[in-house]
């Protein structure tokens, strides 16, 4: 009968630390669990963020994009204008509108201011 006993304490004793086990897998689960959901919460806000910067960087490209293209307009047309500065053209041109300046051929008509 002693033997018996010993046999059902030890089966009792087995079953008790088989439970414990259980016990703490579950509690080892759910500490995982836990883990790996505020690893995603985490993640998601991560994400969250770097998709409006995405947004915003694409906002400031296209800024970006369209102040280039008017850059190189204005460039082309300083170039056009240089190239017009450099023609006897702009030379008399400037000459009769900064100087006052006329051709040999030329006669001035001047009106009168009237007198009051």
């Amino acid at each position: 009968m002693d033997e018996r006993r010993t046999r059902q304490q030890q089966a009792r004793s087995r079953r008790a630390g088989q439970r414990k086990q259980r016990r703490q897998n579950k509690a080892g689960m759910r500490c995982i669990v836990l883990i790996v959901l505020c690893l995603l919460v985490g993640i998601s806000v991560q994400i969250h963020h770097l998709w409006g910067k995405n947004e915003a960087y694409k906002v400031k490209e296209k800024q970006l994009t369209n102040q280039l293209e008017l850059e190189l307009e204005r460039q082309e047309e300083i170039a056009a204008y240089e190239e017009y500065a450099a023609t006897p053209e702009y030379i008399v041109e400037l000459a009769k509108t900064k100087l006052g300046l006329v051709n040999e051929n030329e006669i001035i008509f001047k009106e009168r201011k009237p007198e009051e």
